[in-house]
């Protein structure tokens, strides 16, 4: 594909600072209970002020919850628990305050953006704001057709990136990343299946909105169609995501390689954002440095890509709602650790810290 050269984030990309990991270390060791006392608050604590690049860390000011938007043709297979063309629906849910991820922003004081990639549904019938970075009203059905055409891919893959330089140049500086999508899961299980090597059985689950045994097995069957059609292009990123990925996919791949890039942390929610991780590991190694994964969403396929990133989720409460609500709960985790790692006082020596000075002493 003319115009976008993926390698160059190779270069682009690198991991957050060694030598702030360091000094976050030594700083923890003399601040509050012992390192470690405080559990995985402590490893998010670390992590975030190695992606800050100071120490000690700064408080999360600004969150920020980015949706990506899209219907799916292989949707109309019904493959998921949704009807096919009703991504908007969500939309209007998330913009209108009343879907789960929109109360949990406003209860967690995080922004949230709906990006529309596309929807079917008129472009009129949502805000300018929203649609302005559409590139088709629709993705193809994988199963039988590529997603996107070529200049559609670079231009969803662009509209990803475009959107990440945005929301760091606001002054964002936590991003929590998720989709709203009918048969997106589909998508993202061709990608995962194909990139990991997998039967379709392996990576297919029952999606958000739930699905019953004979949804199960035609999405299995439209996943093991689509997969089919990956195998001439698997060497090629963009390609794979223009073959099977969809607009709303594509955009989060290049999202969080852009993301990187501007070295600003990134919370994934579930399968959907987890397979556009794996594309952009493909593409830059060291990205996934900046990427926490939210919850563990149950998804077979969301727990197949992670395990290959080598990324643990933060929680694991059972929720399947998708939306970019499993990237929110983690968010008071991550507010937390960052409070703790900023506002911390200084280690009073305890018995055990003059136990061990005197054991020193009579060495000496």
């Amino acid at each position: 594909m003319s115009g976008l050269n993926l390698d160059d984030f190779i270069n682009d990309i690198d991991r957050p600072d060694s030598s702030v990991r360091r000094r976050a270390e030594d700083w923890r060791a003399a601040h509050g209970p012992r390192p470690g006392a405080l559990g995985r608050l402590d490893d998010l604590g670390e992590w975030l002020t190695a992606a800050q690049g100071d120490v000690p860390a700064k408080p999360v000011a600004q969150p920020r919850l980015v949706l990506f938007a899209g219907d799916h043709g292989v949707a109309e297979l019904d493959v998921s628990g949704r009807a096919a063309g009703t991504a908007d629906a969500l939309a209007r849910a998330a913009l209108d305050g009343r879907s789960a991820s929109a109360v949990l922003a406003r209860r967690f004081g995080a922004g949230l953006r709906v990006v529309d990639m596309a929807l079917d549904c008129d472009p009129e019938s949502l805000p300018k704001e929203v649609t302005r970075r559409r590139v088709r009203r629709g993705s193809g059905r994988i199963d039988v057709e590529d997603s996107l055409t070529e200049d559609e891919t670079e231009d969803a893959f662009r509209a990803g990136m475009a959107v990440a330089d945005e929301e760091v140049d606001s002054g964002t500086d936590l991003l929590l990343l998720g989709d709203l999508s009918v048969g997106g899961t589909t998508a993202a299980g061709t990608i995962i299946a194909a990139l990991c090597g997998t039967d379709a059985s392996v990576v297919t689950g029952r999606g958000g909105a739930g699905i019953d045994d004979l949804a199960w097995m035609r999405k299995c069957a439209a996943i093991r169609d689509a997969l089919r059609r990956t195998r001439p292009v698997l060497g090629d990123q963009l390609q794979l995501l223009a073959t099977v990925g969809g607009a709303d996919l594509t955009a989060m791949t290049g999202f969080l390689l852009q993301a990187a890039v501007r070295r600003t942390p990134v919370v994934l929610d579930g399968v959907v954002s987890a397979a556009a991780a794996l594309v952009a590991q493909r593409v830059a190694f060291r990205a996934p440095d900046w990427w926490l994964a939210g919850q563990a969403s149950g998804e077979p396929a969301q727990e197949k890509a992670l395990d290959r990133i080598a990324i643990d989720p933060l929680l694991d409460h059972g929720v399947t709602t998708g939306e970019g609500a499993g990237a929110l709960l983690a968010l008071p985790f991550l507010q937390a650790a960052a409070e703790l790692w900023s506002d911390l006082p200084e280690h009073a020596p305890g018995p055990e810290d003059s136990a061990a000075e005197d054991a020193v002493d009579d060495i000496t």
